[in-house]
């Protein structure tokens, strides 16, 4: 049924679903990083080592605040969403690379042959969402075609958004500890 309005639960339900998965990161990501990283150090070893290193320094701390920024670029594109009845391509590019996300951490439970931080709720909250989102819109006419450059794109961005969160998240806690 073409036309049917996007409510809410379509634009806002982004960052609710988001929330979810992250609040499972959080939980699961310096403690998984602290007993894994040697085991994935020696069973991947094309891995470049700057980016093991980089893994077993990341503390808490950091990660959590990567997490605040990532928040913030998620709300802006619900919010977004909201504000246009789902037409914003910022919206329906962050809705995209959620699902990718989510496709992601299922790729790397299976590589690593184990539970990985985020990959209990990639499938049971990111892709169910990410699906009934993407249906919603299509049902009201409004959403965009996902053409494989969309998709590399949508993964480009994200990438570059994940690692801009930590960069910031470095910046701010490097400015916290000046000041106090």
């Amino acid at each position: 049924m073409t036309g049917e309005r996007v409510g809410g639960a379509v634009t806002w339900g982004l960052l609710g679903a988001w929330v979810v998965h992250d609040l499972e990161e959080l939980a699961t990501v310096p403690g998984w990083l602290r007993r894994k990283v040697p085991e994935l150090r020696k069973r991947f070893p094309q891995v470049p080592e700057g980016v093991w290193r980089r893994a077993e320094t990341m503390g808490a701390a950091e990660f959590a605040t990567a997490v605040g920024v990532m928040g913030a670029v998620v709300g802006t594109a619900a919010a977004t969403g909201r504000l246009t009845g789902g037409r914003s391509g910022f919206y329906q590019s962050a809705l995209t690379g959620f699902g990718l996300h989510g496709v992601m951490h299922m790729a790397q439970a299976a590589v690593v042959r184990g539970c990985t931080p985020g990959s209990v709720t990639s499938p049971l909250v990111v892709l169910p969402f990410t699906l009934w989102a993407r249906g919603r819109l299509r049902k009201a006419g409004v959403l965009r075609p996902a053409r494989p450059r969309d998709v590399v794109a949508g993964l480009a961005a994200a990438g570059a958004a994940t690692v801009a969160s930590h960069v910031v998240a470095r910046q701010l806690l490097r400015s916290a500890r000046r000041t106090s």
